[in-house]
């Protein structure tokens, strides 16, 4: 009996910290919607991506910034991960509800993969420094009709007696 009532007890235990864990609290309502207290970041996108673009085409994205939170967002600063990228950031406040648009214009001039990345700081309770990122390839221009495509030399192996 007492195995009974130890098991029962512990099973009860591990329910309620399982409960907790993932923040229900049983018997309460779960469609009630809560806001986090002061400045909250949303990202609409942790990475945008170019796909592949041809070298010197529009380098320019977007990332939607939205302020989940009860308190006014103010973003201090943007950096991107080298000077090939390139954020502008709203420099007001973005009030509770509101969402605002930051510009990042990555360089195209470079042939190669894209994979940079900016960090955001600001006065969010849930992430102080928010990481997004940008990710593509910028191809070689294509010849011009009539320009010779380049071949790589063929080497004749040599013969050894």
């Amino acid at each position: 009996m007492k195995k009974i009532i130890l098991s029962a007890l512990t099973l009860g235990l591990f329910a309620t910290a399982s409960f907790a864990q993932e923040g229900i609290v049983p018997g309460a309502a779960t469609n009630v919607e809560i806001k986090q207290e002061g400045p909250v970041i949303s990202v609409d996108k942790d990475v945008h991506d170019y796909g592949r673009i041809q070298k010197g085409a529009n380098g320019d994205c977007f990332f939607t910034i939205t302020n989940t939170g009860t308190e006014p967002l103010v973003i201090t600063k943007a950096k991107g991960s080298c000077g090939c990228t390139v954020p502008q950031w709203p420099k007001e406040a973005i009030a509770p509800g509101r969402s605002a648009q930051m510009k990042v214009t990555y360089a195209t001039n470079r042939v190669g993969r894209i994979n940079k990345s900016v960090t955001i700081t600001s006065n969010a309770k849930n992430a102080p420094v928010k990481v997004v990122k940008i990710a593509g390839e910028v191809l070689a221009p294509a010849p011009e009709d009539g320009a010779p495509v380049l071949k790589k030399e063929e080497t004749k192996p040599m013969i050894q007696n």
